[in-house]
C-alpha cells in the first residue's frame, strides 16, 4: 500500500517539521511494516511552468516525426517572448496547456536542461511527459496535456505536487484496514496520540422505495449490498489534476473521471466499489453464485468459464460481473476519448458498494488467476459498515466534478448481524507479555482501535466493524503490546531444566550431516512432495511397494500431489538444476523423512482442545499416521576430485557412494555389508545392496552405486550419475555409536601381501569377509589395494585381487611364521568359500 504523505495530513495534523521516514519509524514502531519512503520530485529543479502551444511546424527529412514549436511561457522565461522548442511527440496541437521545463532546470535522475542545437533548430527547453517528471503512468503515453483553464505560467511543480513522500507498506493478510488511507491515518494517529479526522464519518440517506432493484440470493456470500444513482453527467467531464496525481502516487492509472472517482474512493475509506453504465443494465441487479457453463467477459476483455462457487453480479441478461473482483465489459463506463465524438458516453451510472465473503472472493480471483485492487482488499478483510459512506462519498464526487445530479433513490440490502464481543480478563495482555499495564492502558489502547469496553476486572470488549482480525482474546492483546511497543518488552532467556538436549536420534543425525559435509557433499533439503509418474522414470517395478503413496488432499501443486517414498526424487531435480546453470561437479546430499502407508489403513480421530491429549489419544492417532522413517541419500556427477598441480584428479564412481553409506554407517556405529544388487534406477551390474543385520538375518536398507543410463535419459541427469540411500533409523536401531577408545600397541605390526584370483563377478566384500574370518585375532586390519584384469596371464572371466594383511599381537612381538601361518589360514577359507587361488 503506498500512502502520500500530503494525503495522509488531511486526516491527521501531523507537526510541520515531521518527515516520511520519522512517520516510518513511528509505524514500525506500531507493528506495520513501512519498507521504504520514497522522495518523489526528489532532484527536481526549476523552473517549470505552464505553456500554451502558439505553433507547431513539422519538420521535414528526418526518420521520425519532429516538430518545432512556439510556445507562451507568460513571463517565466524573464522576456515574455514565445519559447522556442522542438518536440517529438504527437499527442497535443496548438493551443494546448502543456508542462514546460525552462534551460537552467534539472530533472529527477540528474538531466540538466539547457539550450541546445537540435535537428537543425535551436531548442530552448522542453515540453515534458508524466515519465520525464516521475509522475508515473497517466496513459497518454505522450505529453502531458493540462486543463485549457489552467494558468500560463503557473509554477508546474506545484500544480502537479511533484514533490512529496510516499511510504510504501507491506500490509500483512490480517490488516485489511490498512490497505486504505482511512486505516494507515488510523495507525498514524494513535501512534503520535492525535485526533483522527474519519473520512468516513458522512451524513448517509437512509434506504428506500426508490432506489435501483436488487435482490441477494446468497446472503452468506454477500450480506451487504449498497446500491445508489447518478444522473446527468458531463460526458465532457475530465478527472482534475488533483484527483490523478493521487492515483498516481498511490500507483493506478488513471483511466476516466468516473473509474478514477471509484478508485479514489476505493484507496480512501478501503472499501472497493464498482460502477455500471445505468443504460447497459437491464433489469434488477442480482447477486448469486454462478451455474455451471455459464461465463461471462471481464474488463480486461478475457471469456471466462465461470464455476459453480464463483460469486457475480447479474441483471436479466446473466453475470455482468465476477463479485468483489472485477466487473463485466457488457456494462462497463465509456468516458468521451472511448467512443467516436463522445456520442456513446455514459451520462447516468449506478454506483455499487457492497460486502463480500472473504473466503469466496479469495477462491474466485484464485481460481481466475485474477488478482485485482478490489479482491486484495475483500479476502483481507473490508469494514461492512463504510459501504453506504463509500457510496455517498462517490455520489458527492460526481456531482461535484461531473456536474451530475444525485437520485433519491437509496438501495440498501442488508443480512442480519450482530457486532463481534469478546470478554477479556484486565490483566491477560499482562500475562501475555510479562509486562504489568494496568486496566488504564489496557483499556485506553483498545478504545484508541476503536474497540467500545466495559467492565472492571472482566471486560467486555465490542471489536470495530473496520477490525474483523480482532477474533479472541490473544487478538486483543496483541494489540495492547504492539501499540504500548514491541521494543519495551524485557528481554529474558528460556530457562531449560538440566540433564536435557539432543536426542540421541538428533545426535545422529548432525553426525551424519558433518561426516558427509567434510567429505565434500553440500546439503540440499527438498519439498517432500512429487509426481507419481517419477516412479516411471526410475524404472521401478509395478509391484513395488515404494509405489504405494500417500496423496494430499489439498496439494501446494497439482503435478505434485503425493508424499514422497524416496529421497532421491528431489535430490536428482536438485543435481539437474545445477548441472543446468553451470554447476557441472556436483556433490548433494539430504537427510528427511519419506512416507509409507500403513498396510491397515484407519481414520484419524478428533483430539480435544480443551486439555492436553491423553498418551492413549497421542498413540491412537500415530497408529493411523503414515509411517515415517528417516532416510539419507546422496547423488554425484562430475569430477569427484579436482585436476590440478597435485594430479589428474578423477571423476565420480559408483565406488564413492557406496563409501558413503559406509561413512554414514560409521557414525551409527554399525556394520554394514555390502552385496551385489540389483533395484530400480541403479545400473545392474553397479549396483550394490547395503544390509545389516537383524536377528541373524541380513536385512537390505538401501541401494548405492551408478544410475541406469536410462533412468539418467529421462531425467535429463549428467552421464555416470551416481547416488545412495539408506534407511537412516534401521541404521541406529542396530548401531552402537558408544565412543571406543582406540587400542594402542607397544608392539609392532607384520604385514602380509597376498594376491587371490577370482571369478570376475565374484563381489569383493564376498572375500574380503573369508580373509578376516580365516585370519583370527590376530588380523588387526585389511585394505584392498589393487584389481587386476588380464585375460592373457589369468584366464578369461577373472580377475586378481591384491590385499594388505596387518597382523599383531596385544601382549608380544609377533614372530615371521605366526604371521604367515595366520596368512595362510586366511588364504585358506578364502578358497574353500570363493574358490579364490593364490597368483603366481
Amino acid at each position: 500500500m503506498r500512502v502520500p504523505l500530503s494525503w495522509l495530513r488531511e486526516y491527521v495534523d501531523l507537526p510541520a517539521t515531521e518527515t516520511g521516514r520519522d512517520v516510518q519509524a513511528k509505524l514500525i514502531s506500531a507493528g506495520l511494516e513501512v519498507e521504504t519512503v520514497e522522495q518523489l520530485g526528489d532532484g527536481l529543479k526549476g523552473p517549470l511552468v505552464v505553456g500554451q502551444v502558439l505553433t507547431i511546424e513539422e519538420l521535414e527529412g528526418f526518420k521520425k516525426p519532429i516538430r518545432f514549436c512556439t510556445v507562451d511561457v507568460g513571463t517565466a522565461n524573464g522576456t515574455g517572448e514565445p519559447q522556442e522548442i522542438v518536440c517529438g511527440a504527437r499527442n497535443f496541437a496548438v493551443g494546448d496547456k502543456v508542462v514546460v521545463v525552462l534551460p537552467g532546470a534539472e530533472l529527477p535522475g540528474g538531466f540538466a536542461i539547457s539550450a541546445r542545437k537540435t535537428y537543425g533548430r535551436n531548442s530552448h527547453g522542453m515540453i515534458c511527459s508524466s515519465d520525464e517528471l516521475g509522475m508515473g503512468d497517466d496513459g497518454t503515453k505522450g505529453i502531458i496535456v493540462l486543463p485549457p483553464e489552467t494558468e500560463v505560467g503557473k509554477d508546474a511543480v506545484e500544480l502537479l505536487e511533484l514533490v512529496d513522500e510516499v511510504l510504501d507498506i507491506a500490509v500483512t493478510a490480517n490488516r485489511g484496514d490498512c490497505l486504505s488511507i482511512r486505516g494507515v491515518a488510523r495507525e498514524t494517529a494513535i501512534a503520535y496520540g492525535l485526533p483522527l479526522r474519519d473520512p468516513a464519518l458522512l451524513d448517509v440517506p437512509g434506504p428506500n422505495a426508490f432506489g435501483h432493484p436488487v435482490q441477494v440470493s446468497d446472503p452468506l456470500g454477500c450480506d451487504r449490498f449498497t446500491a445508489r444513482t447518478v444522473t446527468g453527467l458531463d460526458p465532457e467531464a475530465r478527472s482534475p489534476i488533483w484527483l490523478k496525481r493521487r492515483l498516481q502516487k498511490v500507483g493506478m492509472r488513471p483511466i476516466s473521471l468516473a473509474v478514477d472517482i471509484t478508485n479514489y474512493v476505493m484507496m480512501e475509506l478501503g472499501q472497493p466499489l464498482h460502477a455500471y453504465d445505468r443504460g447497459l443494465v437491464q433489469g434488477t441487479i442480482g447477486v448469486r453464485r454462478a451455474a455451471e457453463g455459464e461465463k461471462i467477459v471481464t474488463l480486461d476483455g478475457v471469456t471466462r468459464a465461470l464455476h459453480a462457487e464463483d460469486l457475480v453480479i447479474t441483471d436479466d441478461r446473466g453475470p455482468i460481473g465476477l463479485a468483489g473482483v472485477m466487473g463485466g465489459a457488457n456494462t462497463e463506463i465509456a468516458d468521451h476519448d472511448a467512443t467516436e465524438n463522445g456520442a456513446n458516453a455514459s451520462t447516468e451510472v449506478v454506483i455499487e458498494a457492497a460486502h463480500f465473503d472473504q473466503v469466496a472472493i479469495a477462491r474466485t480471483a484464485r481460481r481466475h488467476k485474477l488478482s485485482s485492487e478490489a479482491s486484495r482488499r475483500f479476502e483481507r478483510g473490508v469494514d461492512p459498515q463504510a459501504a453506504a459512506a463509500a457510496a455517498q462519498r462517490t455520489v458527492d464526487l460526481l456531482v461535484l466534478l461531473a456536474g451530475g445530479t444525485a437520485d433519491a433513490g437509496v438501495t440498501e440490502a442488508t443480512a442480519p448481524s450482530a457486532p463481534h464481543t469478546i470478554t477479556m480478563p484486565a490483566d491477560h495482555p499482562d500475562k501475555v507479555a510479562g509486562v504489568t499495564y494496568g486496566r488504564e492502558i489496557v483499556v485506553r489502547r483498545l478504545q484508541e482501535v476503536g474497540c467500545d469496553v466495559y467492565g472492571q476486572d472482566e471486560l467486555i470488549v465490542t471489536v470495530p466493524s473496520w477490525r474483523p482480525d480482532l477474533a479472541e482474546i490473544n487478538d486483543l492483546a496483541e494489540e495492547v503490546i504492539r501499540l504500548e511497543g514491541y521494543e519495551n518488552l524485557p528481554s529474558t532467556l528460556p530457562k531449560p531444566p538440566s540433564g536435557r538436549g539432543l536426542t540421541h536420534r538428533q545426535r545422529l543425525h548432525r553426525r551424519v550431516g558433518r561426516a558427509l559435509a567434510g567429505a565434500g557433499y553440500v546439503e540440499a533439503p527438498n519439498y517432500p512432495f512429487i509426481n507419481e509418474q517419477i516412479f516411471d522414470q526410475l524404472g521401478l517395478d509395478a509391484d513395488d511397494p515404494a509405489r504405494r503413496v500417500v496423496k494430499l488432499t489439498n496439494p501446494l501443486n497439482d503435478e505434485e500431489p503425493a508424499l514422497r517414498t524416496s529421497l532421491l526424487p528431489g535430490l536428482l531435480g536438485a543435481l539437474r538444476r545445477n548441472d543446468g546453470r553451470g554447476s557441472h561437479d556436483l556433490a548433494l546430499f539430504e537427510t528427511g523423512l519419506v512416507f509409507h502407508l500403513r498396510a491397515e489403513q484407519g481414520v484419524a480421530g478428533h483430539l480435544p482442545v480443551d486439555r492436553r491429549p491423553t498418551d492413549e489419544e497421542i498413540a491412537a492417532l500415530n497408529a493411523v499416521l503414515p509411517e515415517q522413517p528417516r532416510h539419507v541419500a546422496v547423488v554425484l556427477a562430475g569430477a569427484r576430485e579436482q585436476a590440478g598441480w597435485w594430479g589428474k584428479g578423477r571423476p565420480a564412481v559408483w565406488a564413492d557412494a557406496v563409501e558413503a553409506g559406509r561413512a554414514v554407517a560409521r557414525e551409527a556405529g554399525a556394520e554394514l555389508a555390502v552385496r551385489k544388487g540389483q533395484y530400480g534406477p541403479w545400473h545392474p551390474g553397479r549396483c550394490a545392496a547395503l544390509a545389516i543385520t537383524v536377528d541373524g538375518a541380513e536385512r537390505v536398507i538401501g541401494h548405492a552405486g551408478e544410475l541406469h543410463p536410462r533412468v539418467v535419459k529421462a531425467l535429463g541427469l549428467p552421464a555416470r550419475t551416481c547416488a545412495m540411500e539408506l534407511n537412516l533409523d534401521a541404521l541406529e536401531a542396530v548401531g552402537d555409536d558408544a565412543p571406543q577408545a582406540p587400542g594402542i600397541s607397544t608392539f609392532p605390526v607384520a604385514t602380509q601381501d597376498v594376491a587371490l584370483v577370482v571369478d570376475e563377478f565374484l563381489p569383493h566384500a564376498d572375500v574380503e569377509a573369508a580373509l578376516r574370518e580365516g585370519a583370527g585375532e590376530l588380523l588387526e586390519g585389511i585394505r584392498l589395494f589393487d584389481v587386476y584384469e588380464n585375460a592373457e596371464q589369468l584366464g578369461e572371466g577373472r580377475k586378481s585381487l591384491a590385499y594388505a594383511l596387518r597382523f599383531r599381537a596385544g601382549d608380544r612381538t609377533l614372530t615371521v611364521d605366526e604371521a604367515s601361518a595366520a596368512r595362510d589360514a586366511a588364504v585358506a577359507l578364502a578358497g574353500e568359500r570363493t574358490g579364490a587361488v593364490l597368483r603366481s
